[in-house]
């Protein structure tokens, strides 16, 4: 999947879960992302996804997830966690996300 944030194209690798299959299915789909704890952009997908939540411990930047059957998450930053998510996918070589995201909303394009 590749996702467009202004300028930038990022490449993420999908993971293995039904989630990420639907996913899939919504593609292309632009959202308004909000910011949230200045660590993650998140957005309300059009549909809920099949949840298999787990605890992650530790979100790592490049984290795609999906949070609550319905929230589309980017994380950002790395910090640990004790919320629990279902694996969407992860970002590759998301040493420019950040940047790239900025601060406030944003608007990102997800695309197969």
């Amino acid at each position: 999947m590749n996702i467009t944030i202004g300028q930038s194209t990022f490449n993420a690798e999908l993971a293995d879960t039904q989630a990420a299959k639907e996913l899939t299915a919504l593609l292309p789909l632009t959202l308004n992302m909000q910011d949230h704890l200045h660590n993650e952009k998140f957005a309300e997908l059009p549909k809920s996804l099949s949840r298999q939540d787990q605890a992650v411990g530790r979100i790592e930047v490049g984290d795609i997830m999906l949070w609550g059957g319905d929230t589309l998450v980017v994380f950002y930053e790395s910090f640990h966690s004790s919320y629990r998510y279902t694996r969407l996918g992860k970002i590759q070589n998301a040493d420019k996300l950040k940047n790239a995201v900025g601060t406030g909303k944003v608007k990102m394009t997800f695309a197969p």
